[in-house]
């Protein structure tokens, strides 16, 4: 892609986003609240790209004096400083280049929702609740490490600790765009607390994340969900088991049941439990997206069949590997410790690598 090429590209986005600015001002539209969130939504979403456009641009017209300097004046120490600035300069265009690149691949709409998060113990009896657990405790950690807000709405604990399943939702900025990497099978290799003779067994829980639908995605008809009412489980003080404030939503078309149980409010926990129905509703027309893009490449690291191995918690040699991207770190124990970023980022960078690849092609 040359400089004409991506300069066009980035004036015309720019323009958009100057008209688009001056649309979100409209009354007519503020007062269509579908379209203004649509519209605002986008606008920040192009915020980067002219940003990007305006630096880029300072850059060739620095280059270009800088060439002037060089063709015209006599002074050599003057001709020396011109030379140092190209290069310099060259450098640094090349490497905002590919920036620029990455941020002009047609980004995922959903990336930047909230999303439903949700850890199964898979095969391995007790010692699969207790990793489950584990990952809970792991991804509990990394929120608040990156400063989320997150809400357990549905769980069930292991007979010997951690949970057969937990669901949370997680608020925050570019929330899905960030998880969706961790869905799929995790393993867990170590000698399980229920073991006496110190073999090591392979454990594995299942995680699921999934873009929250919002009030707009969605048309929900109340008539098509019927409501039950039951006593709340395990910590909570007094209320559990004396009041009928779980709720439980079963979407009769599609069969969808979601509860939940977190507050002693039942219309809080119908609240929440109409969000987590409308994500699973929308997510399997969501799903049908993800398997079409999967056919589409060889790798599919953030998406794809959620039911693939992804990554590897290894004990005894404190390692963890993602086979996504054959990647393999050793340190265990800052990993659980929720230090996931490293992960993500290069998860992130071999996405965008074979998106580019992929654009190139076309």
């Amino acid at each position: 892609m040359g400089e004409n090429s991506i300069l066009r590209k980035l004036e015309g986005i720019r323009q958009k986003f100057e008209e688009i600015g001056q649309q979100i001002t409209d009354p007519a539209v503020m007062a269509d609240m579908k379209k203004f969130v649509a519209l605002n939504k986008e606008y920040h979403s192009l915020e980067p790209l002219v940003k990007s456009y305006e630096k880029y641009k300072n850059m060739l017209s620095n280059i270009e004096s800088s060439k002037k300097i060089l063709n015209t004046e006599k002074d050599e120490e003057l001709r020396e400083m011109a030379k140092m600035e190209i290069e310099t300069l060259t450098e640094e265009v090349e490497t905002l280049e590919e920036e620029i690149k990455v941020l002009l691949l047609p980004a995922d709409p959903e990336d930047a929702k909230n999303a439903v998060m949700e850890i199964r113990a898979g095969t391995g009896g007790d010692e699969a609740s207790i990793f489950a657990g584990d990952l809970f405790r792991m991804y509990t950690k990394f929120f608040e490490k990156k400063g989320w807000k997150y809400e357990v709405t549905h769980f069930s604990e292991g007979t010997v600790g951690g949970y057969k399943e937990v669901v949370m939702s997680v608020t925050g900025p570019n929330i899905y765009g960030t998880l969706k990497y961790e869905s799929g099978v995790h393993r867990v290799q170590r000698v399980p607390q229920t073991e006496t003779q110190g073999r090591v067994h392979t454990s594995a829980a299942t995680v699921a994340v999934l873009p929250e639908a919002e009030t707009f995605d969605i048309d929900l008809k109340m008539d098509d969900i019927r409501k039950d009412t039951f006593c709340a489980s395990g910590p909570g003080g007094q209320c559990v088991n004396t009041t009928y404030s779980a709720i439980r939503l079963t979407h009769i078309p599609t069969g969808i049941v979601v509860q939940c149980q977190d507050q002693k409010s039942q219309i809080k926990n119908f609240e929440k439990a109409l969000v987590e129905l409308r994500t699973r509703i929308y997510n399997m027309e969501y799903q049908k997206y993800l398997d079409n893009i999967a056919s589409k490449r060889k790798t599919m690291v953030s998406t794809g069949d959620r039911s693939a191995k992804i990554r590897t918690y290894n004990y005894p040699q404190g390692r963890v590997t993602d086979h996504r991207i054959n990647l393999t770190l050793y340190n265990l124990s800052a990993i659980l410790d929720g230090d996931i970023q490293e992960i993500i980022d290069k998860l992130q960078l071999a996405e965008n690598a074979e998106r580019l690849k992929a654009a190139a092609e076309e």
